[in-house]
């Protein structure tokens, strides 16, 4: 906390903001919960196993988990960067009331992000414990599912603020849902890449989303490979530049 500077103003605010409303902030751990039992093993019951873009064959259920790990870091990030933030930008005046203070466009973007990540860290965390415990991690190597999890979300939150600086309306957000809603069916969460046409294939591969699964995947099954640093390194740069986005446009919208 103390290497974040006063950007861990920033996080203790959101920390005692959410000191009563826990169980909303909890909520979001239970879709990606409900998405697993629902298709991954109900769905599993039909579909017995499949074969992965690697080749390996798994289970149903074994193939599902890891992207609801990877889609619970997502929506952890997505939910706090976008409506939280803009309430506070365009209507609470929060941020305005902060650089009155020694912090600085960057500090308030470093915390906003950090925050999204430790709420997507705690959805994931709880989503890993969950996977564990039905037998759906099956090598030493998902002891890096947490970290490729905040890297994941650290992606999501970066470009997500980003995004929210631009938006002016609450109708506006329709379009972040138009966004997220496809890639969340579509980037190989459900089926293997192989199985679409192979002009969706590329749209795929350029989603972030797709990547933080195969992240996950390789780790959770122990398929570990050199495609999984691409991956991380896609996510990586990402981020970075989805932070360094939004911290600009802070400082454009709050000190001009």
């Amino acid at each position: 906390m103390l290497a974040l500077g006063l950007a861990r103003v920033v996080i203790l605010r959101n920390v005692t903001s959410f000191r009563r409303g826990w169980p909303v902030f909890l909520s979001g751990f239970f879709e990606p919960v409900f998405y697993l039992f629902s298709i991954g093993v109900g769905l599993g019951a039909l579909v017995k196993t499949v074969t992965t873009d690697s080749g390996a064959v798994v289970g149903y259920a074994d193939f599902v988990a890891p992207a609801m790990l990877a889609s619970a870091a997502m929506n952890g990030a997505i939910m706090d960067v976008t409506f939280n933030v803009f309430h506070k930008l365009r209507f609470a005046k929060l941020y305005d009331t902060m650089l009155a203070t020694p912090a600085a466009p960057k500090d308030i973007a470093v915390g906003e992000v950090t925050w999204a990540l430790i709420r997507g860290g705690i959805y994931s965390a709880g989503f890993l414990v969950v996977a564990l415990v039905m037998g759906f991690v099956h090598s030493w190597w998902a002891v890096l599912a947490l970290p490729a999890a905040l890297v994941i979300g650290a992606a999501f939150a970066g470009v997500g603020m980003w995004a929210t600086t631009y938006m002016t309306t609450w109708q506006q957000f329709e379009i972040i849902f138009l966004i997220v809603q496809p890639m969340f069916l579509f980037s190989a969460t459900f089926f293997p890449l192989s199985s679409y046409p192979e002009a969706l294939q590329w749209v795929v591969r350029a989603t972030p989303l797709y990547h933080g699964v195969v992240l996950e995947r390789g780790l959770m099954l122990g398929d570990v490979g050199s495609g999984l640093v691409g991956s991380l390194a896609y996510l990586l740069v990402l981020g970075g530049v989805g932070m360094w986005g939004a911290g600009r446009r802070i400082e454009r919208l709050l000190l001009t």
